[in-house]
């Protein structure tokens, strides 16, 4: 096995982005070191950043502006579903699931 000494990288970061993203890390066992070793492993193999760089802009949620309003578009259906007891309700996701597969048959 062939030994690797670790290298120094001082890396600047934005104080704001790191406050936020410490305790996600944290909670899931991850150091600022583990990240960026990740990080440059994955470019390492994949010969390019691995998320998209593209320049569409996303909300505060990370979502793009057309999905977050279908997504609330969609929570306020369900909700007047519910209020108005239209809703169906299932006792367990092999329903929800049986509901889909005939759904799916239907359109086709």
């Amino acid at each position: 096995m062939i030994a690797i000494n670790p290298t120094d990288l001082t890396i600047k970061v934005d104080p704001i982005t790191k406050a936020q993203a410490e305790p996600i890390l944290t909670a899931i066992g991850l150091s600022f070191s583990d990240v960026f070793n990740l990080l440059l492993r994955q470019i390492s193999l994949k010969h390019r950043i691995p998320f998209d760089l593209s320049d569409t802009q996303l909300t505060e949620n990370g979502y793009t502006e057309e999905f977050e309003v279908k997504l609330l578009v969609d929570a306020n259906d369900m909700h007047e579903a519910v209020a108005n007891k239209t809703a169906k309700i299932y006792n367990n996701s092999c329903e929800l699931f049986a509901d889909m597969d005939a759904e799916d048959d239907e359109i086709d």
